[in-house]
């Protein structure tokens, strides 16, 4: 294909995937009061736990407005990732060989599997520890938390482990056109476990050691099985697979 072709099968890629996430996007506004009741669940929790209000506020008469219309998008992001995925595979499908298209269906696979892993986890683990510790840190003041404060915050955290949860995807096409290696990953392990822990310390809503464990460890056992995907899906280890099975 020449460069206006890709150009063209890239545009036409991008059309189809917004118009995926514009569909998906109206159909969770319908539901976007039924998502939030499960958004604010962990405040709720953590204020009932410390006896305080559990009723948030808003500044703005246009914020409730705008706040569904944010859940809608990052809802309708996540029903609409598979197809979404689909669009960037089918790219980048023609460039590969045809025994490498075969890893279309454990792609799409992996990469939802682990965003949503990552977007439950700190769901139901990351997010309550980190909202129980604040809470009762300051729990002799009146907290008045913000409807647009709390969502931003819940979206940076759910979100932002969804995308880290997607390592071993990125590492898997790093590998698979031969830009890293296990050995490489393996021999910066250090390196990149402090790498993990900054990004631990920024995505995390508290200072303190304990919660930035809970956000590495995860992201550390991932990286682990990044260099064993690296290891099976590097052009070596696939050449030396075949001439294997050739002879």
């Amino acid at each position: 294909m020449s460069l206006l072709e890709h150009l063209e099968e890239l545009r036409k890629r991008i059309i189809y995937a917004l118009i995926s996430v514009a569909v998906a996007f109206f159909l969770c506004w319908g539901y976007a009061e039924d998502i939030f009741r499960l958004m604010e669940r962990p405040i709720m929790e953590a204020l009932r736990a410390n006896h305080l209000a559990e009723k948030l506020v808003y500044t703005s008469p246009t914020d409730p407005f705008n706040i569904y219309l944010k859940i809608g998008l990052i809802a309708g992001l996540f029903v609409a990732s598979p197809a979404v995925l689909y669009q960037v595979w089918a790219f980048i499908a023609p460039g590969l060989y045809r025994d490498e298209k075969k890893y279309i269906l454990p792609f799409l696979v992996a990469t939802v599997g682990l965003f949503v892993s990552g977007g439950w986890f700190g769901y139901r683990i990351v997010y309550p520890a980190a909202l129980t510790f604040l809470i009762d840190y300051g729990k002799d003041f009146q907290p008045m938390i913000t409807v647009g404060e709390y969502t931003d915050l819940f979206l940076t955290v759910i979100l932002g482990l969804g995308l880290v949860f997607e390592l071993p995807t990125i590492v898997f096409f790093l590998a698979l056109m031969g830009v890293v290696d296990a050995g490489f990953l393996w021999r910066n392990m250090r390196y990149a476990i402090f790498g993990i822990f900054v990004v631990a310390a920024v995505l995390t809503p508290t200072t303190d050691i304990v919660n930035m464990s809970i956000f590495a460890a995860p992201m550390i056992v991932l990286y682990v099985l990044s260099i064993g995907v690296a290891w099976l899906v590097h052009p070596k280890r696939r050449r030396r697979a075949a001439e294997a099975a050739g002879s």
